[in-house]
């Protein structure tokens, strides 16, 4: 039996798929987030998973290795002083894959091969804050686009507009309250 062992060649030649896997490690590294097939990205999610990985020691041994395979110095420090930095406490798992559904054309299963940890987004540290932060933040929406609705019915009322604008509006009003009040229970 050949379970576990092995993996996916993506039908390519040895060169053209450590090529391969050397471009889209780098271009996740730059973007944090790239569209790609499901097989390609389940393929390059294990190599970036083992460069990040080495990127959390940062030494000279390390900076060297990850170099063979990135070539743009920037991108290099990018790894080492930021993305690293981000995953120091996460044990593994640095990357996810979010499926979009089928390529038009092929109908192959694409997906997006993104960062866990990217810029710009609340670190997992702050994790329950965030959710509460989340929670709250949509409940502010919710009541600011009633008020603003309403608002703009006042402010309609005196205009001249039609019956079927005003009704309108106010069926809007009246679907953002019974949100809020979903929300609160």
């Amino acid at each position: 039996m050949k379970h576990r062992v092995g993996f996916n060649k993506l039908g390519l030649k040895e060169s053209h798929r450590k090529a391969l896997h050397r471009n889209m490690a780098a271009s996740l590294f730059k973007f944090e987030r790239i569209t790609t097939t499901k097989s390609k990205a389940l393929a390059v999610k294990r190599t970036v998973e083992k460069m990040i990985t080495r990127a959390k020691i940062d030494s000279v041994h390390n900076r060297r290795l990850i170099a063979r395979d990135i070539g743009d110095k920037e991108i290099l420090a990018k790894l080492f002083t930021d993305i690293a930095p981000r995953n120091e406490k996460r044990p593994g798992g640095y990357t996810r894959v979010l499926k979009l559904g089928a390529r038009q054309g092929d109908a192959a299963d694409m997906v997006i091969l993104e960062l866990v940890e990217r810029e710009g987004l609340p670190s997992s540290d702050n994790d329950k804050a965030s959710k509460k932060v989340k929670k709250s933040s949509k409940k502010a929406i919710t009541v600011d686009k009633a008020d603003v609705k309403e608002e703009l019915v006042k402010q309609n009322a005196s205009d001249p507009v039609s019956e079927p604008d005003k009704k309108e509006l106010e069926h809007d009003a009246v679907v953002t309250k019974e949100e809020k009040s979903i929300e609160d229970k």
